[in-house]
């Protein structure tokens, strides 16, 4: 009985961790436009671009200058 409790609260505490590791944010843009991240964006100091994933799975880059602000959610 000890062993399947043990194994229930590590499993609980793995699941924990991963859910406090993403923070989904908040980009706004320059015009106005919001768009949402799974995660924080990235930010690429050769190219000049954030990246980051929507909350439909495409993969995106945007210009800093486009960006007014990132929030976290």
């Amino acid at each position: 009985m000890i062993p399947r409790t043990f194994s229930a609260f590590l499993l609980a505490l793995g699941l924990a961790t991963l859910a406090g590791c993403a923070s989904p944010s908040v980009i706004t843009l320059n015009d106005g436009r919001e768009i949402q991240a799974v995660d924080t964006p990235s930010y690429d100091e050769d190219s000049g671009f954030y990246e980051f994933e929507q909350l439909d799975g495409k993969r995106t880059r945007i210009n800093k200058d486009q960006i007014r602000t990132v929030k976290d959610l």
